[in-house]
């Protein structure tokens, strides 16, 4: 070799080592092999290491630390199988020199949300009226986002979802109970989920199917209350003051919340007044429900226009187990004044009509021509009807209207030519 090839080539040898690789952030999920590299142009005979802390994980090829998931890959860059969170923080890859340099990786470490509290364990019980704190902890990286959702429900509020770890119930009722449902979600390996099962304790609450119940001698009653109640309540029946057991006519159903009393061939002293009664630890709630001979409440059928300036005819229908024996109609003018809006209500008129003799369907029908009317008028109508156990409720008001345009009652029965 020339003098000059071997000045060049102990200038180059003495060339001072230069970093390739650059600083950088990582992020690595839990479980995750971290890789951080460490190239270096030039390394000479100078000692590579790598640092963390004041602790020296590699000096050379010799691995200090005595972590067993940590060695050195591809030339000089840092491997760690199976990260933890503990890993999380900064790494030095320094050149041993009399003027060290280094570079500094930092590691994130990405963990998957655990829920770490819920409530009471997952197991809560409030009296109604009571307001109810549900709270939900997770841990994770990034901190987890937590979401309320209801199983197979809307939220007592109607949204779907509400996000904070703490949800918070006004005024509990029974409705509000269920199972509640906590998520946690940071965007990292799977949800992490909880739940909180919300049982509401409340005195009975009752409702009837029918407050009335229309029957005839003979036939099969069925009275229904539906209760509810938490802790489950016992449910007895009564007539008056004197309580209901089973009998051969008097059967008593209990499936789930529907409670029923079934009375076979009514007699005539089995019409009054029936209560069902609920009681738990709680309370004790009552309903009453009638058992009635009397006619159902009539509708009426005929069209509200009226093709006659002077009359009207009405027709209604009504359901009653005994044959109807008479009906009383009433009716009157609604008459308005200059402005207002709301009509001025006349005194009734009332008829008094006998009822089809030997007339014994469920469904019995009247009809009636009403004279001496209006034109261009508007009218309202009720009914009641009566049987042998008496007089039904009045009908809901009935509006007809008179012609304007139609024949009077005098033209109706001209004879042609």
């Amino acid at each position: 070799m020339s003098f000059a090839g071997e000045a060049a080539s102990q200038i180059l040898n003495k060339a001072e080592p230069l970093f390739i690789s650059r600083s950088e952030a990582f992020k690595f999920a839990v479980g995750d092999t971290i890789t951080l590299p460490c190239e270096v142009a030039s390394p000479g005979t100078y000692v590579l290491a790598w640092k963390r802390g004041i602790a020296i994980l590699t000096a050379g090829s010799v691995k200090v630390t005595p972590d067993p998931r940590v060695r050195l890959v591809n030339g000089y860059s840092l491997q760690i199988r199976d990260a933890v969170p503990q890993d999380a923080g900064d790494y030095i890859c320094q050149i041993a020199m009399l003027d060290p340099r280094e570079i500094t990786h930092s590691v994130e470490i990405l963990v998957p949300p655990k829920i770490t509290h819920v409530t009471s364990g997952g197991h809560l019980q409030v009296r109604k009226g009571s307001p109810v704190r549900l709270e939900c902890s997770a841990t994770g990286n990034p901190m987890p986002n937590i979401t309320w959702t209801r199983k197979n429900n809307l939220l007592p509020n109607g949204e779907e979802q509400f996000t904070n770890p703490v949800y918070v119930i006004e005024n509990m009722d029974r409705h509000k109970g269920g199972t509640y449902i906590c998520t946690a979600n940071n965007g990292v390996g799977q949800v992490a989920t909880s739940q909180i099962i919300l049982h509401v304790l409340y005195p009975p609450e009752i409702s009837v199917e029918n407050p009335t119940v229309y029957s005839g001698e003979g036939q099969e009653a069925m009275l229904v209350c539906i209760v509810h109640g938490e802790s489950q309540p016992e449910v007895l029946w009564h007539k008056d003051t004197m309580q209901i057991d089973q009998t051969e006519r008097h059967v008593i159903e209990n499936r789930g919340a529907r409670h029923t009393l079934i009375i076979r061939k009514v007699h005539p002293q089995d019409f009054g007044n029936y209560s069902c009664i609920a009681d738990n630890q709680l309370g004790k709630t009552r309903k009453t429900v009638t058992l009635t001979g009397k006619p159902k409440t009539a509708v009426f059928r005929s069209v509200p226009n009226s093709q006659w300036k002077d009359k009207y005819n009405i027709s209604w229908i009504v359901d009653s187990h005994s044959p109807i024996e008479e009906f009383k109609l009433y009716y009157r003018q609604m008459t308005f004044s200059i402005g207002q809006l709301q009509p001025l209500q006349t005194d009734w008129r009332d008829i008094v009509l006998p009822a089809f003799p030997y007339s014994h369907h469920y469904t019995q029908g009247m009809s009636y021509l009403i004279r001496g009317l209006e034109p261009d008028q508007q009218y309202e109508a009720r009914v009641q009807s009566r049987n042998r156990y008496g007089w039904s409720d009045f009908s809901e008001s009935f509006l007809f209207t008179t012609s304007n345009t139609g024949k009077w009652m005098g033209q109706c029965c001209t004879n042609p030519g």
